[in-house]
This record gives structure tokens, C-alpha cells and sequence, in this order.
């Protein structure tokens, strides 16, 4: 009975250290977990299981490691949010597989992403036909984002303007001006007419369908 008694309340205890963890680790919903993100709540998991089924070993043995996981992860989530580069390698970047309606197979088979698997996303938005998408982009937590093409602007031969991020972190995103039929010149110059010389001050920009920008500047600027 004493045995039972001790696990119950290892249980109860270990259950409210994962919460708190957990918390602490920040909110994200299941679906944009990283790698990253479900390897540490695996890993925090099993210590737990480990913890409760041996009751001879102290406690302390079971929490310690959690609480370093939590450190490592909390860590390494402050410095990709500091560094892009840090970010991409971590979490992975998000990756277009639709380009104004056109499948990009190159794109699909280096995420190891299928036909299939791309209609089923589609289909989940409603989206019967693959040409009706301007962009569809899949996201590292295997997320497909999908912009469809405006069916009643007038003039169908002008490309439609995305809100793809042009800067990211102070980092010009080539392959976005690029898919919008504009230069890093470009950029510089509007960006410049409305009073931002310094690209690496910018956290993120992006250019909308009306000709405006939207810009946030880093907060530590």
C-alpha cells in the first residue's frame, strides 16, 4: 500500500512540474510544434514515466533533467528569435509549393511532400483547383498557407502583388521580391522615400495589393 501511496503522489507531483514547464516554455498549438519543439516534450515525457514507475529513485533524479530541457529549450527559442539564420536551422523555413497556380515539384520533393498530401491540404480550404492558388506556401510545422488569386480584378495578365515578407530580421528576402517581379534596388528605394535607410532596422516588411508597405522596426532600435 505504501508503494502505491508513493507513486500516486510522484504522479500528482510530476504532473504539475510538466505543467508549470510547459507554461513556462511559452503557447504554441499543437499543429506549429517544431522538431525541436515535440523532441524536448518527448523527451520530458518519458522522464516523467521513468519518474512515477521508479519509486526507489529520488525525485529530484526525474526533475533536474526536465528542468535542464526547459533551459535549453527556452535558450535556444531566445536566440533563433534573435537570429534568422539560427531560426531556419532550428525550425526550418517555410517553403513554396504553388507559384501563381503552377505546382513546384523541385519544392515538393526536397520537403519529401506528395500530390496527395498537397489536394488533401487543398481541399481542406476548399480549393478544388490547383490554378486558383497564387500562392500556397508549406509551413515547418507542416501547415500548407494558401492565397488564392483575386477572380475579379480586371487586368488578369498583371501579377497579383502577395503579402509575402520582403525583409525578415533585417534580411532582404530575394526569393519573395523575386515571385513579385521586384529588385532589391526597388525595395531600397521605396523603403528609403518613406524614411527607412537602414534595412537591418527592419524586423519585417511586407508589400500589400494597394501599393502600401507594412512595416515594423526593430524594438531595439
Amino acid at each position: 500500500m505504501g508503494e502505491i501511496a508513493i507513486i500516486i503522489t510522484r504522479t500528482f507531483v510530476l504532473y504539475f512540474i510538466i505543467l508549470v514547464i510547459f507554461r513556462l516554455m511559452g503557447k504554441r498549438e499543437i499543429g506549429e510544434l517544431s522538431i525541436l519543439d515535440l523532441v524536448v516534450f518527448i523527451m520530458i515525457a518519458e522522464l516523467a514515466v521513468v519518474g512515477i514507475e521508479d519509486a526507489k529513485d529520488p525525485l529530484f533524479h526525474t526533475v533536474l533533467p526536465m528542468v535542464i530541457l526547459m533551459i535549453i529549450q527556452i535558450g535556444l527559442a531566445y536566440i533563433s528569435f534573435k537570429n534568422k539564420k539560427i531560426r531556419n536551422l532550428l525550425d526550418g523555413k517555410p517553403t513554396v509549393v504553388i507559384n501563381k497556380g503552377e505546382i513546384d515539384e523541385a519544392a515538393m520533393k526536397h520537403q519529401r511532400y506528395n500530390l496527395d498530401d498537397l489536394l488533401m491540404q487543398l481541399r481542406e480550404k476548399d480549393i478544388k483547383n490547383v490554378a486558383d492558388v497564387e500562392f500556397a506556401i508549406l509551413e515547418p510545422s507542416g501547415k500548407l498557407s494558401v492565397l488564392q488569386k483575386d477572380k475579379n480584378k480586371k487586368n488578369k495578365d498583371k501579377p497579383e502583388t502577395s503579402h509575402l515578407p520582403l525583409i525578415m530580421d533585417g534580411v532582404i528576402q530575394e526569393e519573395n521580391l523575386y515571385k513579385i517581379g521586384k529588385t532589391n534596388l526597388w525595395l531600397r528605394q521605396q523603403l528609403r522615400k518613406l524614411g527607412y535607410k537602414e534595412i537591418k532596422n527592419i524586423t519585417f516588411c511586407s508589400f500589400s495589393k494597394n501599393g502600401s508597405f507594412h512595416i515594423d522596426l526593430n524594438d531595439d532600435q
